[in-house]
């Protein structure tokens, strides 16, 4: 694997590959030392032109812990705010040594600029471009519904005929577009559930279901239900009419949740709006994943920088 930019892209075999080394990467996790001298003397750059501190945080720990040296580059402050080009950065980090670089952009594409430029030699993984993609959150949310249906003996296993719910905000969200391309090449099957105005304009290209009742996609019993978080900072015009009226259609409320299956699994990708989307009870619950997401997020990027920056890396 030479970059990690979509889940669009992933095969199969290569997507259940990553998340059994992630299995791997999670057992260091319970050693007395939660270290792997795997990437000593390789230097992992975390660049981010938008602020993501849980994304910045769980990739920083997750090169420590593979011995690799981290700089941590924030736009905001910077020379790029004073008009540096994405070139100029990239090429001031090759000049810098970096072996691999973490790139969040408000831009979509720009990790794929950066990774087909030449502009530098290194690893690109793709930590949000726009509304475009955010592809090691799909693969952490994937690697915590694994290990919720199959424990122990998650290695080797896809998602074939697990019902997925996605409720919300799928017209910003780039979790929602890189969820759905590697859930259903893992075999799951999804839904997406959302206001009209919340969804794109043109989904006939898109691998799933779409519908606008919360409350028929409950009926329906699906094995996990992952709620978006609203994105109010990409939104300049009125795309419901108030906080209330979201909440009370689309929200996981106290009595939503009560309605689904024993076994069901809810998700969030983070950092909620409690009230809004979901309810504290929902959210705190044992069907709740999501501390176990924040706490898989290091291992599945653990295995992303490892297949990266070990070793000889390949095109992918």
């Amino acid at each position: 694997m030479k970059h990690l930019l979509s889940t669009k892209g992933l095969g199969r075999a290569e997507a259940i590959g990553l998340l059994d080394i992630a299995e791997d990467m999670a057992d260091v996790a319970n050693r007395e030392v939660k270290k792997l001298p795997t990437l000593r003397g390789k230097t992992v750059v975390n660049l981010f032109f938008e602020d993501s501190t849980r994304t910045r945080i769980s990739f920083e720990a997750a090169a420590k812990r593979l011995s690799a040296d981290v700089i941590n580059f924030s736009a905001k402050g910077s020379s790029v705010s004073k008009g540096e080009s994405l070139k100029d950065t990239a090429q001031t980090l090759a000049a810098m040594g970096a072996d691999g670089v973490v790139i969040r952009h408000p831009a979509s594409g720009a990790p794929e600029v950066l990774a087909a430029s030449g502009w530098i030699d290194a690893g690109i993984i793709n930590a949000g471009d726009g509304t475009h993609e955010h592809p090691t959150q799909a693969l952490l949310d994937a690697f915590t519904i694994r290990r919720r249906l199959h424990g122990s003996a998650s290695r080797g296993k896809g998602l074939d005929g697990v019902r997925v719910t996605i409720v919300g905000d799928v017209l910003h969200s780039r979790v929602a577009r890189s969820n759905l391309w590697l859930l259903t090449t893992l075999g799951a099957e999804v839904t997406f559930v959302a206001p009209p105005t919340l969804l794109p304009m043109d989904m006939s290209a898109w691998p799933a279901a779409v519908g606008f009742d919360l409350d028929a996609a409950i009926a329906a019993k699906p094995d996990v239900i992952m709620m978006l978080r609203i994105q109010a900072e990409r939104m300049n015009a009125a795309f419901f009419p108030n906080s209330r009226e979201y909440s009370r259609r689309w929200g996981l409320d106290d009595e939503r949740f009560a309605r689904l299956a024993p076994a069901s699994i809810v998700m969030h990708p983070g950092p909620m709006n409690r009230g809004l989307e979901i309810s504290s009870a929902a959210a705190d619950s044992a069907a709740s994943t999501v501390l176990e997401q924040v706490a898989n997020g290091v291992s599945v990027r653990m295995a992303a920088l490892y297949l990266l920056m070990s070793g000889d890396r390949e095109d992918s």
